[in-house]
């Protein structure tokens, strides 16, 4: 968990991945298209990735991937996000967080 925690307070946008997953490519994708640059950890190309699946399904992930955190605090899974995003509040937690400036 304190990994998760600690990888997740490093920069404004972080997303928690596999690299086979196309929902998390789909959130990849949103993200850059919004003008962000998240930290991306793939946890199935990770030493620590299993444990840190695990830490994410204790914060309430599931499935695990992918998981946002926003400004160190988790968000949400992909139907969260994309939930955010059609409400239009996503775009605003970004510039809050200072993952993107307009």
């Amino acid at each position: 968990m304190d990994r998760v925690r600690d990888l997740a307070s490093k920069k404004a946008a972080v997303i928690f991945t596999k690299s086979s997953c196309c929902m998390c490519y789909s959130i990849k994708t949103l993200f850059y298209e919004l003008g962000a640059s998240p930290a991306i950890h793939e946890l199935d190309r990770d030493p620590y990735g299993r444990e840190m699946e695990r830490a994410l399904r204790g914060l309430g992930c599931d499935p695990s991937v992918p998981a946002v955190f926003i400004g160190g605090r988790f968000v949400g899974s992909s139907k969260d996000i994309i939930s955010l995003h059609v409400d239009g509040s996503l775009k605003q937690m970004l510039i809050d967080a200072k993952a993107i400036w307009f």
